[in-house]
């Protein structure tokens, strides 16, 4: 770090080509999932936490430790989901306190037309583009940096496995 606190040139060159790379990954991600199945990013990642477990439901909490979004962001979207019939919202018999989120079989049906073209982009924009030595550094690093921020109130420590395949 300089004196000053600035970046340096060479972080400032690798912070804005992970910007720049983050943005133009979401944006050709987002183009490729609206295209093929009408569905959005935070659709898909919505519904790849509903599905990657064997109920296909959590609660709105569980959403949201694990999307990393606002409790507000969320909540707005459900409903927007909940309105194209992607995810239903069902009381919890158990405690009597709030609400699961469940995928529905619409919901099921658009990840599962969806996810064979998203891991093809995936695969074009990102993996074919980098050796099997570059993809073992990125996932060092990810982990790395995530570990280090996953401390704070409600971020998990360590990423999440994903069950069954990655989609």
């Amino acid at each position: 770090m300089t004196s000053a606190g600035w970046l340096t040139p060479d972080e400032q060159r690798a912070w804005r080509s992970f910007l720049l790379m983050h943005r133009r990954l979401s944006t050709h991600l987002h183009r490729q999932l609206q295209a093929d199945s009408g569905l959005s990013l935070a659709d898909y990642e919505v519904l790849v936490s509903l599905t990657d477990i064997p109920s296909g439901r959590r609660r709105p909490t569980e959403l949201q430790r694990e999307l990393q979004w606002e409790q507000s962001r969320l909540s707005h979207h459900l409903t927007r989901m909940q309105r194209r019939g992607l995810i239903s919202r069902e009381e919890c018999a158990d405690d009597g306190r709030g609400a699961f989120v469940c995928v529905t079989a619409a919901g099921r049906d658009a990840i599962e037309q969806a996810a064979p073209g998203h891991v093809a982009a995936v695969r074009r924009y990102f993996f074919d583009l980098l050796t099997a030595e570059q993809v073992d550094q990125m996932t060092h690093l990810s982990e790395q940096v995530v570990e280090a921020l996953g401390t704070g109130a409600g971020a998990p420590a360590t990423i999440p496995e994903q069950a069954g395949g990655a989609r």
